[in-house]
């Protein structure tokens, strides 16, 4: 890399330090990111780096692929309705032992090694999120919506400098645990606690127009039209969907990017960035 263009880097990434100190950033990794440990390295690194120049990282996680070969393992087929897990009770089990025992424990390890001071949680720490059952005109189980959130615990965990790391496995009011749609998750987490930006990680390069070509920045209005003309499909349509819910609800800026080595730094602290941008209109 050119001395120049490094130079050019740290001053933009020098302004958008200071822009950005005690901001909140709510981030949501898909289970991809472990599956190459040199993006995780990365990752965990980006979020280490955050942390240490005053910016506030949460982490909410995914797992799919992971609980799909658990399942598989224990003979169950996975089945989904509309994008969401069909869960039945030894399905929760799986996705408590997976999301809450492997992925979780995984990722605070990681964070921890290059530095940081990580503390895993899943929404049934603290009474995080507190769930419903789902409503849909097939019974999927024990899937959940949040319906409110303990922001306090979270809040009190950042001010004192920790990256909370949270499975996003809730708890319903009879006390079940509750499988909670990550990204939905993280986009209501995003809107309780204030934040500047919801961040996704995905394993696309963002939002990609009818040509396949990433799309840098996007307005709301036009986001939502991608999904209604079919642009937009499977997997990224509830990526889309909780960042305009975010931005509905008062979070500044939502970014999808894939999960590559170092994006979150190079996406937040560069002009350039490397996913896509989602803004109000």
């Amino acid at each position: 890399m050119e001395n120049t263009r490094v130079s050019n880097l740290l001053v933009d990434a020098v302004e958008y330090i200071k822009k950005f100190r005690n901001h909140v950033f709510v981030i949501k990794l898909g289970g991809e990111v472990m599956l190459d440990e040199k993006v995780f390295d990365g990752v965990a690194q980006d979020l280490v780096l955050l942390s240490n120049v005053g910016i506030k990282p949460i982490v909410v996680h995914g797992g799919g692929k992971e609980i799909s070969l658990a399942m598989e393992k224990f003979g169950k087929v996975p089945e989904f309705v509309e994008g969401l897990r069909v869960t039945d009770k030894e399905t929760m089990d799986i996705v408590k032992m997976v999301l809450i025992g492997k992925i979780n424990t995984e990722i605070v390890a990681r964070i921890n090694k290059f530095g940081g001071n990580a503390v895993g949680l899943s929404g049934k720490s603290g009474k995080l999120f507190l769930a419903e059952k789902k409503k849909s005109s097939i019974d999927l189980g024990f899937v959940g919506e949040v319906s409110s959130i303990n922001s306090d615990l979270v809040t009190t965990l950042v001010d004192k400098a920790y990256i909370p790391v949270i499975s996003p496995v809730g708890f319903s009011i009879d006390g079940e645990s509750l499988n909670i749609n990550a990204d939905s998750a993280t986009s209501k987490l995003a809107v309780s606690l204030n934040a500047s930006k919801l961040i996704i990680l995905t394993n696309v390069d963002g939002v990609l127009d009818s040509k396949g070509n990433r799309l840098n920045e996007l307005k709301a209005a036009k986001a939502k039209g991608l999904i209604k003309d079919k642009v937009a499909i499977k997997g990224m349509i509830p990526k889309i969907e909780a960042c305009i819910d975010a931005l509905d609800g008062g979070v500044k800026s939502t970014h999808i990017i894939k999960s590559s080595e170092h994006a979150i730094i190079e996406e937040i602290l560069t002009k350039e960035g490397t996913g896509t941008m989602i803004k109000n209109d």
